[in-house]
């Protein structure tokens, strides 16, 4: 008699059979994690960027800009290291209204530059957005012949809201660029305000690309920032704005004739290019080699590195006394208290503040 199970059994048979491998091997995972996890040790990071090696040059920059303090002293160790080997670049500040083209004019100068034989490496102060925190990191997209090309080198630098932070850091960049050989660096600034100020006080020409005709509400932005500039350009002349760009260029150069004589001595001059047609471009450069040996010549090139390089000095002890003050667990601990207290109107800001320095100076036994 047959058993009702039977009745369930199927005439297929399958064998278990050979037990499928991992996808991947193990053995290589483990190998990766290894090598991922093994950091290159302050010399070989000084080694390789002295060797041009571009990925050891992008980890030592992350260095310098990471906030965890055993980053900060590893970078340090090896900036000092690349001290030496730096100052021989030139540096080139380039800044703009909005619209004016600076990444297409950075492209066309940069090839240019790196046609001629020149290393290029392009460092952009980029502001973070004070809302979500995130950065405007859109340089690599918007140069891309340049980008791809083995001897320039594109670096965007999120400033997480603090502009003296992400200015030094920008500083001792320029160190290891200038050790790992480029000969010509770009500082760009993204926007127009006070990232402006920051990079003049680090670089040797500063250069402001105009508009013509962006209308009277770019006057106040304007104003403060071409007392800065060594030169302008106006840029997108091409076209029917060819005569446009021409009339600009009077126009600003009668106005910066109003303006006090540089401490350089260096007039400076407007000119008219277009980056589209690659018109004006070389102009522009053969102005900075003729500002570098005039002010070469007069010793306010070498003077302005000197004074430049004593304001980064006090600049970096104020911002490592501020973050230092914000990082001591004491003052975390009576920091919303004391917001409380403002934001009540039961203390002023002033008394707020001077009572959180005199509990930080009492800790650290510090004479007021």
């Amino acid at each position: 008699m047959k058993h009702e199970s039977d009745h369930f059994k199927s005439a297929l048979i399958v064998n278990d059979g050979v037990p499928q491998p991992p996808s991947v091997n193990p053995d290589s995972t483990a190998h990766f994690r290894t090598i991922r996890r093994k950091r290159p040790t302050v010399n070989e990071l000084v080694e390789g960027i002295l060797a041009g090696n571009r990925t050891l040059l992008s980890q030592a920059i992350t260095l310098v800009e990471s906030n965890l303090p055993e980053h900060e002293s590893m970078a340090q160790e090896v900036i000092e290291k690349c001290l030496p080997y730096s100052g021989k670049s030139i540096r080139i500040g380039i800044t703009g209204v909005p619209g004016a083209g600076k990444s297409t004019f950075i492209e066309a100068l940069g090839m240019l530059l790196i046609r001629s034989g020149k290393k290029l490496g392009v460092l952009a102060v980029d502001p973070s957005s004070e809302i979500s925190k995130g950065s405007i990191l859109g340089d690599k997209t918007r140069m891309e012949e340049l980008s791809a090309h083995e001897n320039s080198f594109i670096r965007p630098s999120p400033s997480a809201g603090s502009l003296g932070g992400v200015a030094r850091k920008t500083r001792e960049t320029i160190v290891l660029c200038e050790a790992a050989g480029f000969d010509i660096l770009f500082i760009e600034t993204v926007g127009v305000g006070q990232s402006e100020t920051a990079v003049h006080s680090m670089v040797d020409f500063f250069l402001l690309l105009m508009l013509a005709g962006a209308g009277d509400e770019l006057q106040g932005i304007k104003r403060g920032i071409m007392e800065m500039a060594d030169a302008i350009a106006i840029t997108k002349a091409d076209g029917s704005n060819e005569l446009k760009a021409s009339q600009a260029r009077v126009q600003y150069q009668n106005a910066l004739t109003l303006f006090p004589t540089a401490e350089s001595q260096w007039k400076p001059q407007v000119l008219t290019c277009s980056a589209l047609h690659n018109t004006g471009i070389s102009e522009v450069w053969n102005l900075i080699e003729e500002y570098q040996s005039f002010t070469s010549a007069n010793g306010f090139f070498a003077k302005r590195r000197r004074s430049q390089a004593t304001y980064w000095m006090y600049e970096t002890i104020n911002e490592s006394l501020k973050n230092h003050f914000f990082r001591d667990a004491g003052i975390k601990s009576q920091l919303e208290h004391y917001e409380h207290l403002v934001l009540s109107d039961q203390m002023s800001s002033f008394i707020a503040a001077h009572r959180l320095l005199h509990d930080y100076f009492k800790k650290h036994h510090i004479k007021e």
